[in-house]
């Protein structure tokens, strides 16, 4: 091969010399070093592979702990040395009612630190609060895990402020404040075209209106734009606030199936309980069908009822939550290569990426006001309608 290139100038030729240099001295030195000396180096090298084996980055229990709730928000750093916005524990316990904030754990989710509170112990293990046991185990823990590690520990009824319950409150609170505002330059602007936010935001309900409530829910639109506004703007707003990295970002809250269950069972509360007697007629009686086809079908009519807000939830959840994981994926490239070379790529792909999820939250969030918007209409349009 031909080396001529690397001795150009004389740092290079100093750099070669000086690792030639260390090089040769390294192989003397252990060409001299006794049995016993060459033994325990191994012994110790063998000991440090272990230990780095087992430091190893966890890429999933990295990525499973970024898009999980927790009782506090993580600025920076690890361990004791983390700074956390630290946020209200409250528990329903044996002893009444029991509230401390979440920093009293001291950054511990490994149920190792123990709170005492109004004559009782608590631990948080994995970011569920548990009785401590009397004793730590093997591992220093203050619980009973078992074999599938289930915790033999009772809990108490937990009613904290998660990550995701203070961004549903933070949210709602923005969205009324603002939207009561729109109202207000509605009602003070009247015949005068719109100024401010409301200049920002009166297109986006026009778009409802015009291409999302009207074409779906006819002349019946109006009682229904409330809710479809409240969805639109709720998911869309959280998809995006779940996308900034530092607070009140970082919550994962619209990629939760409890929150997207929630809106499901609310459209179709809505879709049931508004349905006139022509989406039943259709769903048991089935005019023209032969009555041994209807037994067969009727059940099936009526589960199709149900899997329409089971496809609104996990439609929202899955494509949030996969976009939390792809992003967080590509930053945990940097950690499992090790390498400086490898960032630069790594932030160029999570900045193409988030771009595409800014799109994906606007494209969520019209689809499920859509799909809402078509099974309310199906349930409350007259029969001449559809």
């Amino acid at each position: 091969m031909h080396f001529s290139h690397i001795f150009k100038s004389r740092i290079n030729v100093l750099s070669v010399a000086f690792a030639l240099f260390l090089a040769f001295f390294s192989l003397n030195a252990t060409a001299q070093a006794l049995p016993d000396t060459a033994v325990k180096a191994e012994n110790h090298t063998k000991i440090v592979a272990e230990e780095a084996k087992e430091k190893k980055f966890d890429i999933t229990a990295y990525i499973l702990h970024h898009i999980a709730d927790s009782h506090g928000f993580h600025m920076w750093g690890e361990g004791e040395n983390s700074v956390t916005i630290s946020l209200p524990i409250i528990l329903w316990t044996d002893n009444g009612l029991v509230t401390f904030m979440s920093g009293d754990f001291h950054h511990d989710s490994e149920g190792k630190h123990v709170v005492e509170k109004n004559g009782q112990r608590f631990v948080n293990f994995h970011e569920k609060i548990y009785y401590a046991s009397a004793t730590a185990n093997e591992h220093g823990e203050f619980v009973e895990v078992g074999a599938k590690h289930k915790v033999a520990n009772l809990a108490p009824l937990d009613f904290s402020i998660t990550k995701n319950v203070f961004t549903l409150i933070f949210s709602g609170v923005i969205l009324v404040v603002l939207f009561v505002g729109v109202a207000r330059s509605y009602g003070k602007r009247k015949g005068k075209s719109p100024k401010g936010f409301q200049s920002l935001i009166e297109p986006v309900i026009l778009f409802i209106r015009d291409d999302i409530a009207i074409p779906n829910l006819g002349a019946k639109h109006e009682a229904y734009m409330p809710y479809l506004l409240t969805i639109f703007f709720f998911i869309w707003f959280n998809n995006i606030l779940g996308m900034v990295p530092f607070f009140p970002g970082g919550a994962n809250l619209t990629g939760n199936i409890n929150l997207t269950f929630v809106l499901a069972v609310l459209t179709y509360l809505i879709t049931t309980f508004k349905a006139n007697k022509h989406y039943w007629k259709h769903i048991f009686w089935m005019p023209g069908v032969p009555v041994p086809m209807k037994i067969f079908l009727a059940p099936l009519e009526f589960l199709g009822t149900l899997t329409k807000p089971v496809a609104l939830m996990i439609r929202l959840f899955a494509n949030i939550t996969a976009g939390h994981i792809l992003v967080l994926a590509l930053l945990c490239l940097i950690f499992v290569f090790k390498s400086i070379f490898i960032a630069p790529v790594s932030v160029v792909f999570v900045v193409f990426i988030s771009m595409i999820e800014l799109l994906v939250g606007f494209i969520q969030a019209f689809i499920f006001t859509v799909l809402t918007a078509l099974f309310i209409g199906l349930a409350v349009q007259e029969h001449g309608e559809h």
